[in-house]
């Protein structure tokens, strides 16, 4: 019998599980959870005869994939997937899926809750900016970003957005103007929103230059990845840029120094809480399962993020 391990750190909820058990025993699968698991140990020893795993933020790597001696599948229940060793995986023929689309619009409706707070100086009772009219930069369009644009246009925003995977036609048919450039978003935008994952290519690549370029008043808004932020180079913008902030849901590595430096000015949730949704939960679980049924059953690879 195909065996299912759901490992996960941080478990969905109840409605989520349930969920996934019925997807599950439908296609005659055992299912199998690890929750709250403290010790890498124990994940090592549940995922030994596991054909298929389910995670979230938790690591899968090469270690993991060794004692996985029966592992076909994993799929990351999520957009991201830098939690999962790609290279590894495809040397344990082992394919790895995420789940987009599923959380984008909890991610969405998130960049604004922290806009709303941001432009209103923290609440801190002080008189702040409306969000309508001003220009509102998109660094990447895909299903997160194309669920800000939509959201924005509530507000009265003008759209712009940057993404050097996505038609500059497919970008306008949306009704978002299509900036030619990076550097183009930045100059031309109030705020820029970041929807890029973590590569190789846009590590750190959100540096003092690039942010520099913002309008006087501007902010950069992250909810994508920490890494593709340049810590130092933005610490030292915002030192000499004093009309400036930054506003994440990805705590920096230099948490403290943003905080001690720039108060008022900087904001960053106790933890990442962008899927932190009670339907992006269960969308994401729902469509994890679904992925693997289709995997085993119809050789589905459709949101295979290794080769």
């Amino acid at each position: 019998m195909t065996k299912v391990l759901v490992a996960t750190e941080k478990p969905f909820s109840k409605v989520a599980v349930e969920g996934i058990k019925e997807i599950t025993d439908a296609a005659g699968y055992e299912l199998q959870l690890l929750e709250k698991y403290t010790e890498k140990s124990q994940l090592l020893e549940a995922v030994a005869d596991a054909d298929a795993l389910i995670i979230r933020s938790d690591k899968v790597d090469a270690e993991v994939l060794d004692a996985a001696k029966n592992l076909k599948i994993v799929v990351r229940a999520g957009a991201g997937y830098d939690n999962i060793d790609l290279a590894a995986a495809t040397a344990h023929n082992v394919v790895a899926m995420n789940t987009p689309g599923q959380n984008a619009n909890s991610v969405a409706e998130l960049v604004f809750g922290l806009l709303v707070y941001g432009v209103r100086n923290f609440f801190n009772g002080t008189s702040g900016t409306e969000l309508k009219d001003k220009r509102l930069g998109l660094l990447a369009f895909g299903n997160v970003g194309r669920n800000v644009a939509r959201i924005a246009k509530g507000f009265g925003m003008e759209v712009t957005a940057y993404d050097a995977f996505c038609p500059k036609e497919a970008i306008e048919q949306a009704g978002v103007k299509a900036a030619e450039s990076q550097d183009e978003l930045f100059e031309t935008c109030d705020i820029v929103s970041l929807h890029i994952p973590a590569t190789p290519e846009t590590r750190q690549s959100i540096n003092r230059q690039l942010v520099g370029k913002l309008k006087k008043g501007g902010i950069l808004l992250n909810t994508a990845r920490k890494e593709v932020i340049d810590e130092e180079g933005l610490i030292a913008l915002l030192q000499e840029r004093t009309d400036l902030k930054y506003i994440t849901d990805i705590k920096p590595d230099a948490d403290a120094t943003f905080a001690e430096l720039f108060p008022g000015r900087y904001f960053a949730t106790p933890k990442k809480m962008g899927a932190q949704t009670a339907e992006a939960n269960v969308n994401a679980g729902l469509a994890a399962a679904r992925q693997i049924v289709d995997f085993i059953e119809k050789g589905v690879t459709r949101f295979q993020v290794n080769k």
